[in-house]
């Protein structure tokens, strides 16, 4: 399982640095709230755009090559990156530069976590009935780099963004030297439909169609993420314009979210074994949606950053249900594409979370995050009531 385990830290702490750090970097090196917010949009909508291509690509060319080369490519972006902040560290270039970077970074991470998705759920088939055991402790991998990441993102910015990008580039390049020992994946006939970018959307979309656990599952927890993902866009202006912190302050908050998150994960694969998945995944609903309302009503920083912690917490349960679900049911010669679909769909959010905090004034921000609040608490309550009885679920 090393070969697996591996190059899924280093690009997971890749992934959360570049995530979580270039939204501070905006704010940083602009000092305004709504390029932060257009930052964080530009970081997602691009991702959407590749999705087209990357799941087919994963199915026709193998998780290893892919995941090899967008490493390489975002390892070779950050650095321009990084180089171009030093000459220039303020000013117009130096504002072009870190949105370029958003939207590039954005492009090839999602071309990686396809990637190394698709070995996961590879290494889950190959676990069989243990398939919840393998995506906890890919789940576990991703939190601590989630724990670390947005920490140490911060503490590097102390020191200057082209550190900070230079550390990231560093495990990018590990990445990509350690995808070339990934177990090959499944592949998709030669006879398949090429060129298209849509074609692996349609057909991922029909899978999911044909899939309703996974379909419900999947529109629950794309409304919940509407509320996670404004949470994260407006993390640096809420901490930082509205309790006063500072930009390490904001990595502290997701520190102790991942923290929560690994606390979590570890319950969830011991409950999973004795309750199966719809009892897990409706208890960590429920958890999920009171902590976001908390969180929207947090007099100061210490309770905001506790509510956002349990509220990441109960959403990695819900990422352990959901993953241990698609390996069992998407077959594996369409698993990149569906993947590519399912992820397209859980991310749109995102992207609309960017430009909420941009076009909100920060006093407003409260208001409009208990309003998604309230969005993520009436899907997921759907979604489960839905699959309380589907047989997908009481395994």
């Amino acid at each position: 399982m090393s070969s697996i385990y591996l190059p899924r830290a280093a690009d997971a702490l890749a992934f959360a640095m570049s995530t979580y750090g270039i939204p501070l970097l905006v704010l940083a090196t602009t000092g305004s709230a709504v390029l932060t917010g257009a930052a964080f949009a530009l970081e997602w909508i691009p991702r959407l755009a590749a999705f087209g291509w990357a799941g087919s690509i994963v199915d026709r060319r193998g998780a290893s090559v892919v995941f090899h080369l967008a490493s390489l490519g975002r390892a070779l972006v950050l650095a321009a990156g990084a180089v171009l902040l030093y000459l220039y560290p303020s000013g117009a270039v130096a504002s072009v530069t870190v949105m370029v970077l958003a939207a590039a970074t954005g492009v090839l991470t999602e071309f990686s976590y396809i990637a190394v998705e698709t070995a996961g759920a590879a290494a889950g088939r190959r676990a069989g009935p243990r398939a919840h055991r393998v995506q906890a402790a890919l789940l576990g991998i991703d939190q601590t780099a989630t724990l670390a990441g947005p920490a140490l993102a911060g503490v590097l910015l102390l020191a200057g963004p082209p550190s900070m990008l230079a550390v990231v580039t560093v495990l990018s390049l590990l990445a990509a030297l350690l995808a070339l020992r990934t177990p090959p994946s499944p592949v998709a006939p030669a006879r398949a439909p090429k060129g298209r970018p849509g074609a692996g959307l349609v057909t991922g979309w029909r899978t999911i169609r044909a899939l309703p656990a996974l379909g419900w599952l999947v529109a629950g927890l794309t409304l919940s993420n509407l509320a996670t993902g404004l949470l994260q866009a407006a993390g640096p202006v809420i901490v930082v314009q509205h309790f006063g912190q500072s930009t390490t302050a904001v990595g502290l908050v997701w520190s102790a979210a991942a923290a929560a998150t690994l606390v979590a994960v570890t319950v969830c694969r011991f409950a999973l074994d004795r309750l199966g998945l719809w009892p897990v995944g409706a208890a960590c609903s429920v958890i999920a949606s009171l902590a976001c309302l908390a969180a929207a009503l947090a007099p100061d920083y210490l309770s905001y950053l506790v509510m956002v912690a349990v509220l990441m917490a109960a959403d990695g349960g819900l990422a352990v249900v959901l993953r241990t679900l698609r390996s069992r049911l998407i077959p594996p010669e369409t698993f990149g594409s569906t993947l590519a679909a399912t992820i397209l769909i859980l991310l749109l959010p995102f992207p609309v979370a960017g430009v909420l905090t941009a076009l909100t004034p920060p006093d407003a921000l409260g208001h409009v995050i208990t309003a998604c609040a309230a969005l993520q608490t009436l899907g997921l309550f759907c979604a489960f009531t839905r699959l309380r009885t589907d047989p997908a679920l009481r395994t």
